[in-house]
């Protein structure tokens, strides 16, 4: 993500946030009598942020276990000397997985992974493995969610401008 301006926030920027994740269907008039303010502050708000990239979508957040996915998963990768490129292009073919982080220490990527069963992810894993640029996977299955996705304690505590 690139940041395009610095990333503080003001009050009225914290408390819209927290309103939109508390209400993630809400409309800009309801947004705007909830905090006090104009619906014309309101979208002028949120343009500012999705501009910047503090928001960054309104759609729906799809549970993977909703579409058949109970399995989850953090599979880490050793990639072979100069073919970084080379290993994000294979595993983004690969729909099971859903994120890819570039990471330092033991590991060059992170990927975050989703599968219909045991058996299953040892598939998805043979698939990440049989690209070139792969050169080793250590795979650690999530039992549970401790602490799901979260921002609001981040927005109560971020500097304000």
């Amino acid at each position: 993500m690139l940041w395009v301006t610095s990333p503080s926030i003001d009050t009225l920027d914290a408390r819209l946030l927290e309103t939109m994740r508390a209400h993630p269907r809400i409309g800009l008039t309801e947004l705007a009598r909830l905090l006090g303010v104009a619906r014309g502050t309101v979208q002028a708000r949120v343009d500012k942020l999705t501009t910047r990239g503090v928001i960054t979508d309104f759609g729906p957040t799809v549970a993977p276990e909703g579409l058949g996915y109970p399995i989850l998963a953090f599979v880490s990768l050793q990639i072979a000397q100069g073919r970084l490129a080379e290993a994000v292009h294979d595993l983004g073919a690969l729909p099971e997985i859903l994120e890819v982080y570039g990471t330092s220490g033991q590991a060059d990527l992170l990927c975050r992974v989703v599968a219909q069963s045991t058996s299953d992810l040892q598939e998805v894993i043979a698939r990440i493995l049989a690209s070139p640029a792969v050169q080793r996977t250590d795979t650690t299955m999530a039992l549970s969610t401790q602490i799901p996705y979260r921002i609001e304690p981040l927005l109560r505590t971020t500097p304000r401008t």
